[in-house]
């Protein structure tokens, strides 16, 4: 029986693996060990920044309805109290998106959101 050699099969692998690390700096784009390193340590920020992205977002539509609410003299945590009392069912996403784009639209929020705090601030009295 004659001796298998696995030539195709490993280079197919290492075409597959340097083709991934195209780009990259010095022997990490074409020394195959290198590369192997570099791709797998580029997955693992890949899949970190994954969950980082969502939070990051969340951070900034926050911000963004900070700045817009205290325009209109409430703080962020009250201003998300009033959303929740006046039954406005708006995620931070669009809040944010309306305050950036449409401050004509926002205020008439805000008004709609101050309206409930006075209502349940007198009720509390």
């Amino acid at each position: 029986m004659s001796r298998v050699n696995h030539g195709v099969p490993s280079h197919a692998r290492h075409t597959k693996v340097i083709k991934k690390a195209k780009g990259y700096y010095g022997r990490r784009k074409n020394c195959y060990r290198t590369a192997v390193q570099a791709v797998e340590k580029a997955g693992q920020y890949a899949y970190i920044g994954r969950k980082q992205k969502k939070r990051n977002f969340r951070a900034l539509w926050i911000q963004r309805i900070n700045a817009a609410a205290r325009m209109h003299g409430m703080t962020y945590s009250r201003f998300m109290n009033g959303i929740k009392l006046s039954g406005i069912e708006l995620d931070r996403k669009i809040l944010a998106d309306i305050a950036a784009r449409d401050e004509a639209a926002f205020a008439a929020i805000a008004k709609t959101v101050q309206a409930a705090l006075d209502k349940a601030d007198k009720a509390a009295a």
